[in-house]
């Protein structure tokens, strides 16, 4: 049997299907270039659609023009629109409330308890590989209706 990163450099791998075709569609909102384009061709080879935003601000304006995703990943330091603010526009945002929302960050949870209160996962960076998939795995397997803060 194949180790899970054998398989995504191999093709072997793809994501559930979302509800754009074949894939799920993630939006990426990341200001560090390299650092965006490195989860751009990862989540790429793990059969995931990708849109990215340089921070976000362009991410609220993708999603606001209409754009559909299935996700959002963000960083959580970026200028304009930083991943806190991100987060909090998304779910207090009806027609986007029910997105569910990554937060990756350097900082520790506990150093961030009340920004985090927006986002439906906190990843610590560097995050592994596998962590991440298994994050957004667990996350689109969840029903709509339990993503939208009560």
């Amino acid at each position: 049997m194949i180790s899970r990163e054998e398989a995504l450099f191999t093709g072997r791998h793809t994501a559930q299907s979302g509800q754009h075709g074949n894939t799920w569609r993630v939006l990426l909102a990341e200001d560090d270039r390299s650092f965006r384009r490195y989860l751009e061709i990862f989540l790429k080879r793990a059969g995931y659609e990708v849109l990215v935003a340089v921070d976000g601000q362009a991410a609220i304006d993708l999603l606001l023009e209409g754009t559909s995703v299935d996700i959002v990943i963000t960083d959580a330091i970026m200028p304009n629109l930083n991943g806190y603010q991100l987060c909090r526009s998304l779910k207090e945002t009806p027609q986007l409330s029910h997105l569910p929302v990554v937060l990756l960050s350097a900082l520790e949870p506990q150093d961030t308890q009340y920004e985090t209160r927006y986002v439906d996962a906190f990843l610590v960076k560097p995050v592994a590989n596998d962590e991440l998939l298994s994050c957004l795995e667990s996350l689109l397997s969840q029903p709509v209706k339990s993503r939208t803060l009560s």
